[in-house]
């Protein structure tokens, strides 16, 4: 999951808040980041996605499924949890550790695209690059997120996005997907309307 300050939460006894996209929004996202992703790459030889639980995951899996309807080939996908590698742990309460599972063929030498729901403080993919590094070294490291929300604390940016979302630090904004919620949706809540 994303930095828990804000991005991606779910909880269905709150308000439900402002949609800002739905199921065939987030269907063309991933299609429009997947082109993106082939295009950056020149093809899918020597691609990776990797998701960052949790959200991430599914994320992730629904991209390589429309790069090889695209391609024609499976792309390695697995998952990479940063959990222990947050640099928060002391101040915010944590989720339990989900398992790393990187593909059998490993990230050495290939183009890694790491897979978040929301970006947002960068702390998040910070943890990534470092639990990154303790598996290997990639040619390259690229980041695609379904929502940039903005409010940047580190030099990080994604390369691939699938909706730029201006929020005020008061908001927060909430990704729904079918794998774990019961439909796919982006929400923003709290803030003044």
């Amino acid at each position: 999951m994303s930095d828990p300050r804000s991005s991606s939460e779910t909880d269905p006894a709150t308000d439900d808040g402002r949609t800002v996209l739905g199921a065939a929004d987030i269907s063309r996202a991933l299609r429009r980041i997947a082109h993106e992703i082939l295009e950056a790459n020149k093809g899918a030889d020597g691609l990776v996605l990797l998701g960052i639980p949790s959200r991430g995951v599914p994320l992730a899996r629904r991209l390589a499924a429309v790069i090889a309807e695209f391609e024609g080939s499976e792309i390695p996908v697995g998952s990479l949890d940063i959990t222990m590698y947050r640099d928060d742990l002391r101040r915010q309460p944590t989720r339990a550790p989900m398992p790393t599972q990187i593909p059998d063929s490993g990230v050495d030498g290939k183009t890694v695209v790491l897979v978040d729901d929301v970006l947002y403080s960068g702390r998040t993919v910070r943890a990534a690059l470092d639990a990154l590094a303790d598996h290997g070294r990639p040619a390259a490291v690229r980041l695609a997120v379904l929502v940039d929300r903005g409010h940047r604390e580190l030099p990080i940016r994604a390369d691939h996005v699938g909706k730029n979302l201006p929020t005020s630090q008061a908001e927060k904004v909430r990704v729904r997907l079918a794998d774990f919620d019961e439909a796919d949706s982006v929400t923003i809540t709290g803030g003044v309307r």
